[in-house]
């Protein structure tokens, strides 16, 4: 039997139903749901980068019971319901791409304004959301941009939106003379022993690091995400040798552990 999405969003109200519904279920709220959705997300994500697609259909089904959860509860609430969020969402997505819907149509076929690159969508994509921000009364260059992100993606998210207004550098070496600038304060704060001055300049330090990374165009959470992987299988690589040889870490020195670390380097390949 093959379900839609009408079975779903029935399913759902089914689960809330306050006389016959599920008990956890009917006692969710939307801030209960929070954590639960945030590890959706990196279950998510988790299979992606493992790159294990039998799985990706399971995680994203789960991904889209928690906003179809959300929906019910506001709907309950007499807010909203789902076929709002997808007519909303619909139309952001229409406006947003004018270079594919010139018309505002949906299922129009006109001329297209077609971008030329990436750059381009991008750039227009800022554009329309200045005046989206702008029509909500809500003219800070920075507004709309969630203080619960992570800190890595905020950081992009502030950049992008600075330069999107011109504070900005236009190359690169004064991005790598400001990187060079903050290691030389943390490492005067770190000489001063002042706590709290090391915590500022080092989130000094890793902003001016997001900024050469924007410059570079390569994401710093998936480029930080990445090398964490490669620690991961390299110290694994140590801990073998280790469980194979003495046994027992206190055995061995830094410097023999450290050739462990060079042999699982040697081992992989050069793009790993």
């Amino acid at each position: 039997m093959s379900y839609s999405v009408k079975d779903l969003l029935h399913l759902m109200t089914r689960l809330r139903d306050p006389e016959n519904g599920c008990p956890w279920d009917r006692e969710q709220t939307y801030s209960s749901l929070v954590k639960y959705t945030l590890e959706e997300v990196y279950e998510v994500v988790d299979t992606l980068e493992r790159e294990d697609w039998p799985h990706l259909q399971d995680e994203l089904g789960d991904l889209l019971f928690q906003i179809v959860f959300y929906a019910e509860i506001a709907k309950e609430s007499s807010h909203f319901q789902f076929e709002d969020v997808i007519h909303q969402l619909v139309e952001k997505l229409i406006r947003r791409h004018p270079h594919v819907f010139p018309d505002g149509q949906l299922y129009s076929y006109g001329e297209f304004a077609v971008a030329k690159t990436q750059e381009d969508v991008q750039a227009s994509w800022e554009e329309i959301k200045r005046k989206e921000r702008a029509a909500k009364l809500r003219v800070g260059v920075l507004d709309e941009i969630p203080l619960a992100l992570p800190a890595l993606p905020r950081a992009v998210k502030l950049q992008k939106r600075a330069a999107s207004v011109g504070f900005d550098w236009t190359d690169i070496a004064p991005v790598i003379d400001k990187i060079e600038e903050e290691l030389a304060e943390l490492k005067d704060a770190i000489a001063s022993g002042n706590t709290a001055a090391i915590l500022d300049e080092m989130g000094d330090f890793l902003f001016a690091q997001v900024n050469l990374s924007r410059h570079l165009k390569v994401d710093p959470e998936t480029a930080l995400r990445s090398t964490n992987r490669k620690f991961e299988r390299r110290f694994r690589f140590v801990e073998t040798q280790v469980e194979q040889g003495k046994g027992d870490w206190h055995h061995y020195t830094l410097s023999e552990l450290d050739h462990f670390w060079n042999q699982a380097k040697q081992g992989e390949s050069p793009n790993e």
